[in-house]
C-alpha cells in the first residue's frame, strides 16, 4: 500500500506573459530583475537579496522586513538552471527576530519554474511542492499570485 500525497502538498500556478522567453527567464535570474517582483505582493515590505547564485547548486537569501519591523529570510538552493525552459530550486522561510516564531521556520519545498513560448509571449508554469499544510498552501499561492502581479507589470518594461 503507497502513501498519497496530500492535496495541500502540491501548488501550481499559471501565467502567460506579454514577453519573450528569454526576457522572462532573465526576470528570474538576474539580481536588477528580481529587484522589481520577487516577494513584493505586499507593497510596504522592504525586500533585499542577500546572495544570489543562479547555477546548479548555488544558493539564494532574500531578507523581508515588514512594516512592524519583523524580518524574515527566505533561502534555497538551485538545483537545476537550464536557460531558458526551466529553474528548480528550493524554498524555505524562516523569521529572524528577536521574538523568533517557530510557526514560520519552514521546511524546503521544491519549486519548479517551466517557461513556454507561446508565440510572443511565454507561459510560465510555477509547481510548488512538498507544502506542509493548507494554510502554508494558501499563503504561497496568495504570494505567488501577487508576485507574478508584480512581474507583469516589471516585463511591460
Amino acid at each position: 500500500m503507497g502513501s498519497q500525497t496530500p492535496d495541500f502538498a502540491t501548488l501550481q500556478v499559471r501565467r502567460t506573459f506579454a514577453a519573450p522567453r528569454e526576457k522572462v527567464f532573465r526576470a528570474w535570474t538576474e539580481l536588477d530583475a528580481l529587484d522589481h517582483w520577487m516577494c513584493r505582493d505586499v507593497p510596504t515590505h522592504e525586500v533585499k537579496y542577500l546572495e544570489l547564485n543562479v547555477r546548479a547548486a548555488g544558493r539564494y537569501r532574500i531578507e523581508v522586513k515588514d512594516p512592524a519591523g519583523e524580518t524574515y529570510l527566505g533561502q534555497g538552493v538551485y538545483r537545476e538552471v537550464k536557460a531558458p525552459e526551466k529553474l528548480v530550486f528550493t524554498w524555505a522561510w524562516t523569521k529572524s527576530s528577536s521574538t523568533p516564531d517557530e510557526s514560520l521556520q519552514t521546511k524546503d519545498s521544491v519549486i519548479t519554474v517551466e517557461f513556454f513560448a507561446r508565440g510572443s509571449s511565454t507561459e510560465v508554469v510555477l509547481t510548488q511542492e512538498l507544502l506542509q499544510n493548507q494554510a502554508s498552501r494558501d499563503s504561497h499561492k496568495k504570494g505567488w499570485e501577487g508576485c507574478f502581479n508584480k512581474l507583469a507589470e516589471y516585463l511591460k518594461k
